[in-house]
């Protein structure tokens, strides 16, 4: 076994919480990070923040709050603190160290240590200036700040980031909450993603797994809420609607513009087939876009937010298509709406789809082809917009 995956396999075990042994683990877990160079002391961390003040602090997540701090280096970070309370939090805190311990590149949040301090918990993180894309995009005061050059270098350094992920990392990863307030900008205004409570590993051997749902009203793939069908392509999903929201300025979960459409997705592809695309750019953006572009990201979202997983561009074309002029394109089908139905596609992705959306009841399934052997009810509780639905 090779010493970095002593390091992971040791580090998992050091984070048994309620063990009675917690100051044995510390002790191990300070030995272990000090060999990756990833190791950070309680009273370092106390330092930074000013132990821990409210004005340090950044936000409040499942599984805890996050401070922002600076070492005696001169390094910017965030420190997530883990709730004691959360259970659900426990869990999340967990996974993301797991599936972060080893995950390196440009457009993923940096994972710089851990620290084990007797029922303290925590993960270092570099500092990300900008914060995230939400507080920009759809602040109306500030959206400006978000030319289409940043937009555009947030759409392709997202989709480099998902296919790092997807198909170069040590192992397959899906985010699972790829949104905006998940999408960090740096000092640069370079793209990160960031928040892994969620994502999962997912088998080389496997096309999708079977699990309960859980993501973010107005992001999640169709087959996903409905049967809690996941692979990568609900990642895709996710992203194609992240794109349509960065060219509109809109959130599809919360989008009530007085127009005949029942979402963001719907409103784009109705464009789309009029010849209209453009239309739903952000006003602003009209001084600094470039309309081919803006037009080619529009047709992308809306490949990616097609109703049939299998005719979704997989995160590797999306990163072609960005990094050419491409000559042509495939045409959309139907966006999928959880609650809808459809027929899956037998003809070519360049086909255009007479599905109907309707989109109205979450009492409507899929078709069969969908529901996988042995795959329970993937019920949930949808909260209101950019929030985690609940896990049944």
């Amino acid at each position: 076994m090779t010493k970095s995956k002593n390091f992971l396999n040791n580090f998992i075990k050091t984070f048994r919480f309620g063990s009675s042994k917690d100051g044995h683990n510390e002790e191990d877990l300070e030995k272990i990070a000090q060999q990756e160079q990833k190791v950070f002391t309680f009273e370092t961390l106390v330092a930074a923040t000013k132990d821990f003040h409210p004005d340090n602090k950044l936000g409040q997540g499942g599984f805890g709050p996050v401070y922002k701090g600076r070492l005696p280096d001169g390094r910017a970070i965030a420190v997530k603190k883990l709730s004691q309370s959360s259970s659900q939090g426990k869990k999340e805190f967990m996974n993301e160290a797991k599936l972060l311990a080893r995950v390196q590149h440009r457009n993923v949040v940096n994972l710089l240590g851990y620290c084990a301090h007797g029922g303290e918990k925590l993960l270092v993180y570099e500092y990300v200036v900008h914060e995230s894309v939400d507080k920009l995009l759809f602040k109306p005061d500030r959206r400006q700040e978000l030319d289409w050059k940043r937009r555009y270098d947030i759409i392709c350094g997202v989709a480099k980031g998902l296919l790092y992920l997807h198909e170069d990392s040590h192992n397959r990863i899906i985010h699972r909450d790829i949104k905006a307030s998940n999408i960090l900008l740096d000092d640069k205004w370079v793209p990160k993603i960031a928040d892994f409570g969620m994502a999962r590993l997912f088998p080389e051997d496997q096309t999708h797994v079977n699990t309960r749902v859980a993501g973010t009203n107005g992001y999640m793939a169709p087959e996903y809420v409905m049967h809690g069908h996941l692979s990568e392509k609900a990642d895709v999903f996710s992203f194609g609607v992240l794109v349509l929201e960065l060219i509109s300025g809109q959130r599809n979960s919360s989008f009530n513009l007085n127009v005949e459409a029942q979402s963001l997705l719907d409103w784009a592809y109705k464009l789309y087939k009029k010849g209209r695309s453009l239309e739903m750019m952000d006003p602003t953006l009209a001084p600094s876009a470039v309309t081919d572009q803006v037009a080619m990201c529009i047709q992308i979202g809306l490949l990616c937010i097609q109703g049939d997983p299998q005719i979704r561009p997989t995160m590797h074309r999306v990163v072609v298509i960005l990094s050419k002029k491409p000559s042509n394109l495939e045409e959309p089908t139907r966006p999928g709406i959880p609650g809808s139905r459809y027929r899956r596609s037998h003809r070519p992705a360049g086909s255009s789809s007479t599905a109907g959306t309707s989109g109205e009841s979450n009492s409507h399934t899929f078709g069969s082809s969908f529901t996988a052997t042995g795959t329970s009810s993937a019920t949930q509780v949808v909260q209101d917009r950019g929030k985690r639905p609940m896990e049944s």
